[in-house]
């Protein structure tokens, strides 16, 4: 379970959310400039807080009360940002390894590549590769450091159509087996319908709705909510 309380001032934007969060993916969507992003940085450690406390699985990541902040790197939140962020230089196994020491973490890191379908990719270097196995490279990483929590800011938005819908089945998939709290910013219905999990809908800052997908697919709870929905039926 994650638990959040936060409160966050940014060049004149405020975000201020509670939400908790199940293990199992959970699709979070807004139109832009709600805070989505500001949100998933906040949870990271990577912007500064106001005011707030975020409890992943019983452990305090912040409490600005008690003067409780956790480095971003120890907090075991892994982030797949919507660029992937791989290293060129680096093959498909030094990029899934990268950070992860020992013997031990190679052979996580291979066993997630096979379960994802890069185990014979290895050796090449991200230019090599197609936009759908950089995706999953990214995920990879992320999967390979053993993470309590996992951010995924619109995972599959750089992709082309086709390559979008083979990879969401994919993506759901493997967010389901992993079974942590897992935040997915999304703009895409089909990808919050493939995901099958709770929908977060955030609006200038707040959460204005937080529950199941057919409750926010059968009683749209806002004219974005309703358009999101509309597009998805109408394509």
């Amino acid at each position: 379970m994650l638990e959040l309380e936060l409160e966050v001032v940014r060049n004149g934007f405020t975000l201020d959310v509670r939400l908790a969060l199940a293990p199992g993916p959970t699709a979070l969507v807004g139109p832009n400039g709600a805070g989505k992003s500001t949100l998933l940085r906040a949870i990271l450690g990577a912007l500064p807080v106001r005011r707030g406390r975020i409890v992943l699985d019983g452990h305090t990541l912040l409490d600005t009360e008690r003067g409780v902040s956790v480095p971003t790197e120890e907090r075991r939140v892994a982030w797949v940002p919507q660029e992937y962020a791989l290293f060129p230089h680096l093959t498909v196994l030094e990029n899934v390894t990268f950070g992860i020491p020992g013997h031990a973490g190679r052979a996580r890191a291979g066993a997630v590549m096979d379960q994802l379908g890069l185990a014979a990719l290895g050796s090449r270097r991200p230019g090599a590769l197609s936009g759908g196995e950089r995706q999953k490279v990214a995920l990879a990483r992320a999967l390979a450091a053993e993470p309590r929590a996992l951010l995924l800011d619109e995972p599959l938005a750089a992709l082309d159509a086709d390559t979008r819908e083979a990879t969401r089945a994919l993506l759901a998939e493997s967010l389901h087996r992993l079974g942590i709290p897992s935040l997915v910013v999304t703009h895409e219905m089909r990808d919050v319908l493939a995901l099958g999990g709770p929908v977060v809908l955030i609006e200038a800052g707040c959460i204005r709705s937080a529950g199941a997908l057919d409750v926010f697919r059968t009683s749209p709870p806002s004219e974005f909510a309703r358009s999101l929905v509309t597009r998805a039926v109408g394509g």
